[in-house]
């Protein structure tokens, strides 16, 4: 699994709505608070005289997640601390869960069935761990993998496609 190192980029609103650009990157896999230090001491640094307010313009390494501009604080901090336990996998099941941080982690685990480089792939493996001790060897090679993943993610299973092509399975119960 691919290391992630989630990161907010953090402005100064004072200085936005005059003309200049000016923020701080900030990790996001902290305690929110440490965050909001962070936060408190870029605005003071800032070019405008107090200087108040901020929004997140930027992210980086959230993997599905998407930070929005006035995400709060606690909700990032959350978002960063799923994306270094789980990866890509938990954000881009967040975006097909209707957005719901409360339980997401739970709803995450109970679901989430693996990485497959396809759903063909994730079908032999099920086929195989369920049915082929059974199965006798010289009949092995006509069973139709494809029809059974066809049939796996009409109900049963859902995917979501892994930046690098390939997916995370999801059961459906």
């Amino acid at each position: 699994m691919e290391d992630y190192n989630p990161r907010i980029y953090v402005a100064c609103l004072a200085a936005y709505n005059n003309g200049k650009l000016f923020g701080k990157w900030i990790d996001a896999d902290q305690d929110p608070d440490d965050i909001l230090k962070e936060i408190k001491e870029m605005l003071k640094e800032s070019p405008e005289p107090d200087a108040e307010e901020w929004a997140i313009h930027d992210y980086e390494e959230f993997g599905g997640f998407e930070p929005k501009e006035l995400e709060s604080i606690e909700d990032a901090a959350e978002m960063a601390r799923l994306t270094f336990e789980h990866g890509e996998a938990i954000g881009l099941f967040y975006m097909n869960d209707v957005y719901d941080l409360d339980g997401l982690e739970s709803r995450f685990e109970d679901a989430y069935a693996g990485y497959y480089a396809s759903e063909i792939e994730y079908a032999e493996d099920l086929f195989d761990e369920i049915y082929l001790s059974g199965v006798p060897e010289n009949i092995q090679c006509y069973i139709d993998y494809k029809s059974f993943a066809d049939d796996l993610f009409c109900g049963d299973c859902f995917s979501l496609d892994a930046a690098d092509g390939g997916v995370y399975v999801f059961s459906n119960y």
